[in-house]
């Protein structure tokens, strides 16, 4: 029995949504994860959402695929706990060229699978039923399966949604997903709605990188404060308007130094395991000048993702903005969410 369509394939996407959706919907936790694609035997891979293979890099996934029924096509995330909660650092050290260094990983930080679709069942394509019916599908094969596979919870209620949507981030949810019953599968469609966390802290400048196109700034990096006084890096901002560019570079050329934070692991410019030939030349700044920021997610003691730029603050000292501004959420661990 084959797989009534052909891999790789382009999954369906979430729009990022800030406020809850009006209507009927099923909602979600969204896990901090690489998006995957599993298929089983005739074919069995891994796949990414840009449709690049990952079964090299997680081979201790292969006799989780080996458990699902010929023919079958389950879409999900692969995710790697850490102390009770889904860890995206570790994810990431996953993604490396030596096979020596896969295998040693694959063994200290074993990946995991979370099922939220299924897309095929024994050969037959479900892409075309209602996302409800192929959820009925996806629990009665989630039933025959046995660690590392998870099945993500679902609910219909946004009350309960919205509790979720507090308590299971220290189990590693970063949002909440809201799908609509009767929705086919649509490839490459941002046909869902994820609601994300969305906080704000303030933030001292420690440096900047110029922009491509020279002669204006590109982004910001940003520090904190520990209680020893020492200065962290702990993420970057960009996204300021074309007409605002030049100005805060020349603002920020007049402040340059030779150093500014004190923390040397993980500095700013470290390569990037995504990106390696992206420009990561920074210059450092003299601390002082306060923004306020907007962040979604934290990834140990830095921002996951860049932080959205909010007002300067001229009044604000320095010094106060410290590590206990990033909030650090407490609750079940990801086996008491998933069972």
């Amino acid at each position: 029995m084959s797989h009534p369509f052909a891999a790789p394939i382009e999954t369906m996407e979430a729009k990022i949504s800030e406020s809850w959706p009006k209507g009927d919907f099923l909602y979600e936790p969204k896990w901090d994860g690489f998006r995957s694609i599993s298929w089983s035997v005739p074919e069995i891979r891994l796949d990414s959402r840009s449709q690049r293979p990952l079964l090299r890099y997680f081979p201790e996934l292969i006799p989780a695929l080996e458990q699902l029924p010929e023919g079958t096509v389950v879409d999900g995330e692969v995710i790697v706990v850490v102390d009770g909660a889904t860890d995206f650092a570790s994810l990431q050290q996953r993604i490396h060229p030596a096979e020596s260094r896969v295998k040693m990983l694959s063994e200290a930080t074993p990946a995991e699978l979370v099922a939220f679709d299924l897309l095929s069942d024994r050969g037959e394509d479900l892409r075309a039923a209602p996302f409800s019916g192929r959820r009925e599908r996806l629990q009665a094969l989630a039933s025959r399966l046995t660690f590392p596979w998870h099945l993500t919870p679902q609910t219909d209620s946004e009350e309960t949604a919205r509790r979720w949507f507090d308590e299971f981030e220290s189990a590693g949810c970063d949002g909440i997903i809201a799908k609509v019953p009767d929705l086919a599968y649509q490839h490459g469609k941002r046909a869902m709605i994820k609601i994300k966390h969305r906080r704000t802290v303030d933030c001292v400048v420690g440096g900047f990188r110029e922009h491509k196109d020279g002669g204006k700034i590109g982004s910001l990096l940003l520090g904190v404060y520990d209680d020893q006084g020492q200065f962290h890096f702990i993420g970057h901002c960009s996204g300021f308007p074309d007409g605002q560019r030049v100005e805060i570079y020349k603002r920020f050329l007049e402040l340059v130094a030779e150093n500014s934070f004190d923390e040397e692991a993980r500095a700013p410019g470290a390569p990037s395991r995504w990106s390696s030939e992206k420009d990561a030349a920074w210059t450092p700044v003299q601390p002082g000048v306060v923004v306020e920021v907007s962040y979604d997610q934290l990834e140990g003691h830095r921002f996951r993702h860049a932080t959205r730029f909010h007002r300067w603050r001229p009044e604000k000292d320095p010094m106060s903005c410290t590590m206990d501004q990033l909030e650090r959420p407490e609750g079940p661990r990801f086996q008491q969410v998933v069972g």
